[in-house]
């Protein structure tokens, strides 16, 4: 399957940290979309690349939320972007803190396997879009390209110090889609260009 991973928080709804009560959307009161996601996700679809979100969520095990709310603001979220033409193949949830020490919260890469083996996914053929130091991490190891967008708690200046960089930096998550359909959009038209034509009768 053709695919890409894409963070939640700061990428398709408004980081949360710094103006919620406890830095996490424990309501979907706190959940708002950011501005270009409808499209983004709509392009997406629309190119048969499936959708499929790797969160960390360790509210939930720090007691702000319950698993059933989040679940909660995830259908709600789904439904959200359905209406608007988008569609989410599948959304993985990390629900620990670090001193759980499970294999899931990124950077590491358990939630991201997981999901390639159940859809057959190609890392070479797949991207993962975060707004963090920990989804840039997660994709390297992976193997997979790794975008960083600007829309959530990461400016440029700080991915430069980072000892993993990015493979590539955009403003926002319908930038990022945009640039990857020219650029599926270019590899499709070389590969015409290099099929062989086939001769008539003479």
């Amino acid at each position: 399957m053709k695919a890409i991973f894409i963070d939640r928080d700061g990428v398709i709804n408004r980081d949360p940290g710094g103006w919620t009560k406890h830095d996490y959307v424990t309501d979907f009161k706190d959940f708002h979309f950011l501005p270009g996601v409808f499209e983004a996700i709509r392009l997406l679809c629309n190119h048969k690349i499936a959708v499929i979100i790797v969160s960390n969520q360790a509210g939930v095990s720090k007691g702000y939320f319950t698993k059933e709310r989040l679940d909660e603001i995830n259908e709600r979220m789904l439904k959200e972007l359905s209406r608007n033409g988008g569609r989410i193949e599948a959304a993985y949830y990390c629900h620990h803190r670090n001193e759980d020490n499970c294999d899931c919260r990124k950077p590491k890469t358990g939630m991201l396997e997981r999901a390639a083996r159940k859809y057959n996914i190609d890392f070479h053929e797949t991207y993962f879009i975060g707004d963090g130091q920990v989804d840039v991490e997660a994709g390297a190891r992976l193997g997979v390209k790794t975008v960083l967008v600007l829309s959530g708690k990461t400016s440029s200046d700080d991915a430069r110090k980072w000892r993993i960089k990015p493979d590539y930096i955009f403003r926002d998550l319908l930038e990022a889609v945009k640039w990857l359909m020219e650029k599926e959009r270019r590899r499709a038209l070389r590969a015409r260009v290099r099929q062989p034509r086939v001769k008539g009768p003479e």
